[in-house]
């Protein structure tokens, strides 16, 4: 089937230009100046006014499937990711029970197969005793290897340096950390439990967790990873303190990379007395300074991708008090859109935001063929309205807890379409199930 997007204003490696662009089944055909003769054509879109960017590639979800499918499963939160535009997405590996080998992975890969409307790659968890299984994962179709060295669930908090640096030495893989120390934790909490017993105030999570924590964590797993050659990847970094461990160096020719999420771009400390458990992320959501030097740090090159770190939890559970409230929150609906605010408030510009959520997802993980709009490449595109407004609302959230921390936000963008493989599967606020064309990702590697 061909389908023709004409008029749209295309956002693609630095530029904006308007632009038609042929899409013939599952591949972007031709790209052309706007206004060019028409061919033959099963479809034509006039995008007119429109944004047409690459499918959004979040390296960082959990989609708690197995194990915690009251709270989310791969469908509910496939469907909400393709109506934000993400069109690809890395799941974690901390289900239940966790992914840490070949079978667990090809179970989440069939469960993902039947059901997700987004394309799909999954991450091993590394524990103190699998290294054999990790040294033999299939490096074209699995993500990578997720290092927690943090607070986490089942088996996957690993502690020993030795088992740390062995994972590291045999990983034939990007190995993402999750980075904050437990002993400092621990004791910051110890000290706030004398004060207030379990009904912390929620404001007080950002000094638990604080900087020091995540610092000296992500330090000693950089130090470890400069002495084993590992490709180390820092997720969700959140604090000023760890830019200092980062290079500004070509991706390409960089051994420590860095994610940062949307909520350490977009809120700070003081939405605590406004959100409270809404906004309970690990790690923290901290200081306003933090949050302005993550941003520069994206513009000067020193962080290279942004992503979500997607974690539902049901409402019943985020109502607990802090010592029994969970971290995390659902953000994939909603994460494009809140990038586009940050853009239209001057941060950074729309083209950043492709490269940052679109381009350098593709480089660093070598995704095949993804990540950008060139001719051959996947048809993976997201029709972005930048001069409609938005409210988040009960009404439209497609997460399976039925809640956000953007819940009363007016966002002032709209996801107007989102094509996975070529075909439609999100148009003017309705998933479009039949149009299911999910893929598993292949990595170049």
């Amino acid at each position: 089937m061909k389908t023709l997007i004409k008029n749209a204003i295309v956002v693609n490696e630095g530029r904006c230009e308007q632009l038609d662009v042929v899409l013939n089944n599952e591949y972007i055909e031709d790209i052309f100046p706007s206004g060019h003769i028409e061919g033959q054509y099963d479809k034509t879109i006039d995008a007119q006014g429109l944004y047409l960017l690459p499918g959004i590639i979040d390296d960082q979800v959990h989609f708690r499937q197995p194990g915690a499918t009251h709270k989310a499963d791969i469908h509910s939160e496939s469907r909400a990711a393709v109506a934000g535009g993400v069109t690809s997405y890395m799941e974690m590996p901390n289900t239940n029970p966790p992914t840490t080998n070949a079978d667990l992975l090809n179970e989440k890969f069939n469960i993902a197969a039947e059901n997700s409307m987004a394309n799909y790659s999954f991450f091993i968890g590394a524990t103190e005793g699998n290294a054999d299984d990790i040294a033999k994962i299939g490096t074209t179709e699995v993500a990578g290897v997720k290092l927690f060295l943090g607070s986490s669930t089942g088996n996957l908090l690993v502690k020993d340096k030795n088992a740390i640096e062995k994972i590291m030495q045999v990983s034939p893989t990007i190995i993402a950390a999750h980075c904050e120390d437990d002993g400092i934790i621990a004791e910051n909490l110890s000290r706030m439990k004398e004060i207030y017993g379990d009904d912390i105030p929620m404001e007080k999570h950002c000094e638990i967790r604080n900087a020091e924590a995540c610092y000296k964590s992500s330090s000693e797993a950089a130090e470890i990873a400069e002495r084993t050659g590992a490709h180390l990847h820092i997720f969700h970094i959140s604090t000023e303190k760890e830019l200092a461990l980062l290079s500004d160096k070509p991706l390409e020719d960089k051994k420590i990379t860095a994610e940062v999420c949307v909520h350490h771009l977009f809120f700070n400390s003081d939405d605590y007395q406004k959100l409270g458990a809404r906004i309970k992320w690990n790690p923290s959501v901290k200081y306003e300074s933090d949050r302005l030097a993550l941003i520069q740090a994206l513009k000067d090159g020193k962080i290279d991708v942004v992503a979500t770190d997607h974690a539902p939890h049901a409402w019943e559970e985020k109502c607990a008090p802090y010592t029994k409230c969970p971290s995390g929150a659902p953000m994939v609906q909603h994460s494009l859109q809140v990038m586009i605010e940050l853009a239209k408030r001057g941060y950074f510009g729309i083209e950043d935001i492709v490269k940052w959520m679109c381009h350098n997802p593709a480089r660093l993980y070598k995704i095949d063929r993804r990540g950008y709009i060139r001719k051959g490449y996947f048809a993976d595109l997201v029709l972005v309205d930048l001069n409609a407004n938005y409210t988040v609302s009960k009404e439209n959230i497609l997460y399976k807890c039925k809640w956000s921390p953007l819940e009363g936000y007016t966002l002032n963008s709209k996801i107007v379409s989102t094509f996975v493989n070529g075909k439609t599967v999100f148009d003017n606020g309705k998933i479009i199930e039949g149009n299911k064309s999910s893929m598993k990702l292949k990595f170049n590697r």
